[in-house]
């Protein structure tokens, strides 16, 4: 037997609604209807055993609706230009950079491996976060499946989870290049900084997969509104109507975990490695040391900072969607600048690369 379910959506400029009713008072007095799929068992696996696309199968939304800014109705080919400009700096800037690591034998360097490895990974996580936002933009599309939703939170978990655990990984390496310079090439060989560079991305879709697992399990029967412009954990399982306690707590401890725990550690690599260079003696060498790191610490502060106050302080209030817009269109968009612009080795390998080219140009006219 298919069910059908009623769900409500805001009709902007009608927010007197129809008296008699709760939701028409708060402005949603137009109604979707949707098939949705027969439910003959609600109970759980008792073992937690099943795949998560047959626990998704028991909820009885088959889709949500991603209000994203449809409150800024006059603002959004403005708000889809400004997001499409800042994804076109930040692929190409990304980009640069790892054809420059590539490409350039001063910066073959453990170091530049993880910076051009962070940069695939920006890559990857403005492309999931931005697609469905600037098609809700520019279409008015806001409706995404349920699998679809799904698959979205854990690619882009998955992928901040390795962001904070590449960013620690990146803060051990520069603690080992100021305080152990003598040893630092023996250390980092090809197969340690390799493994070091693997070992975020395990991690961290390791920990994302735990939280979409429990988040399958739960039930959605309606309202299937998400006040966020893309699947995210906290605004989704607010719509449960079941019991969230466990997904919850498991959300928690790997916020905490990725965000709190990683940013205490690289704050405590940095203190060490300030320490150091502070003990070296004359300006220059000590202005050497710390523009090695600079870069990295900037990219940190921005990243942990935005992240700790959208996901660690808020509790889903209506600002958390635009402090998100925040972490996860502008940050990215910085990013490939703070590495670019602020570090001296990037810039005079893009000269020479440049000069090389247009040298060889010359040559053949």
């Amino acid at each position: 037997m298919v069910e059908t379910i009623y769900s409500y959506r805001h009709v902007p400029g009608n927010d007197k609604g129809k008296p008699g009713s709760i939701f028409a008072q708060a402005g949603y007095i137009e109604r979707d209807v949707y098939d949705v799929m027969p439910v003959k068992d609600k109970q759980k696996d008792q073992h937690g055993f099943g795949s998560i696309k047959q626990d998704l199968n028991k909820t009885t939304v088959q889709e949500f609706i991603l209000i994203a800014f449809s409150n800024l109705r006059q603002l959004q080919l403005l708000l889809f230009l400004f997001v499409l400009i800042a994804y076109t700096i930040c692929v190409t800037g990304n980009i640069t950079i790892i054809v420059l690591v590539r490409m350039e034998p001063l910066l073959q360097t453990p170091m530049y491996f993880f910076i051009s490895t962070f940069a695939v990974l920006e890559i990857m996580f403005m492309t999931v976060t931005i697609a469905k936002l600037q098609d809700n933009l520019i279409s008015g599309n806001q409706r995404i499946s349920v699998i679809e939703c799904f698959t979205q939170m854990f690619i882009l978990d998955g992928l901040g989870e390795t962001e904070c655990y590449l960013l620690l990984v990146m803060a051990f390496d520069r603690n080992l290049a100021i305080n152990n310079p003598l040893h630092y090439s023996a250390i980092m060989k090809k197969e340690i900084y390799s493994l070091l560079a693997v070992a975020p991305w395990v991690g961290g879709f390791a920990a994302s997969s735990v939280t979409t697992r429990f988040m399958a399990q739960l039930d959605f029967c309606g309202p299937n509104q998400i006040n966020h412009f893309i699947c995210d954990l906290v605004p989704v399982q607010i719509l449960s109507c079941s019991d969230t306690s466990v997904i919850k707590l498991a959300t928690i401890l790997t916020a905490t975990f990725s965000i709190i725990f990683s940013g205490i550690i690289i704050i405590a690599l940095y203190v060490h490695i300030i320490k150091t260079i502070l003990k070296i003696k004359g300006a220059e060498g000590k202005q050497k040391a710390f523009s090695t790191c600079s870069s990295h610490l900037i990219v940190a502060s921005l990243f942990f900072g935005t992240g700790f106050v959208v996901y660690i302080i808020p509790t889903g209030g209506k600002n958390y969607k635009y402090l998100a817009l925040i972490y996860m269109v502008l940050t990215p968009l910085l990013n490939p600048l703070i590495y670019t612009l602020r570090n001296s080795d990037v810039k005079t390998a893009a000269k020479k690369i440049i000069i090389k080219y247009i040298l060889s140009e010359g040559r053949q006219y």
